[in-house]
């Protein structure tokens, strides 16, 4: 049988930021200190028009006050997904620390200079990546993948723009839960949910 004991910190409605963006930043700052690898990693789940929900990893790569952004191709099937029903979920899970961020809300398109500034960004080959890959889409081979990034290659050089397919989603979220795994699974789960503009904070069972 797999099981642990959870034994960190006390989290609670006395202690925690009023504002849930401040309170993610303190987590993940110390997340990027203690977790090894991909401390921004984050399972993000989207419904199809079937109502088949679908998650996958992705990697954040800004947040702010506005919200939580990742980048994609639109025309993949999480893409496809967000441009028919916007609602998404997303949730990160740091073993290391015991802890759990899990946030709900709606998905929109960045805006172009902003895909383009991130784009710019990348390395080369995984900008060359973007083009090549018709992403969720059946691919021949894995040969088929590696002649088009060279073909890619020769065509641009190192002057590689941003393809009209491929840039950020903002998710903006509405509820965002903050989870601390407890002793005896008496875990902590502090909830912050936006009501009139406001966010409200409130102490969910475990």
């Amino acid at each position: 049988m797999i099981r642990r004991e959870y034994e960190g910190a006390l989290l609670d409605k006395k202690n925690v930021n009023p504002n849930p963006f401040e309170q993610f930043s303190k987590w993940f700052d110390e997340a990027l200190e203690h977790v090894s690898f991909d401390a921004n990693a984050m399972t993000l789940t989207t419904v199809g028009e079937d109502g088949q929900p679908s998650s996958r990893t992705v990697l954040l790569k800004g947040v702010d006050e506005n919200g939580f952004v990742f980048y994609t191709n639109y025309h993949s099937r999480k893409g496809r997904h967000l441009q028919n029903n916007p609602k998404v979920s997303i949730t990160f899970y740091w073993a290391d620390l015991m802890r759990q961020v899990h946030i709900e809300g709606t998905a929109q398109k960045t805006s172009e200079a902003q895909s383009d500034e991130y784009f710019k960004s990348r390395p080369i080959r995984s900008q060359l990546s973007a083009w090549a890959s018709n992403q969720s889409e059946e691919v021949e081979s894995r040969a088929a993948l590696e002649k088009k990034m060279k073909e890619l290659e020769k065509k641009f050089g190192d002057d590689i723009p941003r393809p009209p397919h491929w840039g950020g989603f903002l998710i903006v979220p509405h509820r965002i839960e903050f989870w601390q795994g407890r002793l005896n699974r008496l875990h902590d789960r502090i909830c912050y949910s936006l009501e009139d503009n406001e966010w409200k904070i409130m102490r969910l069972g475990p």
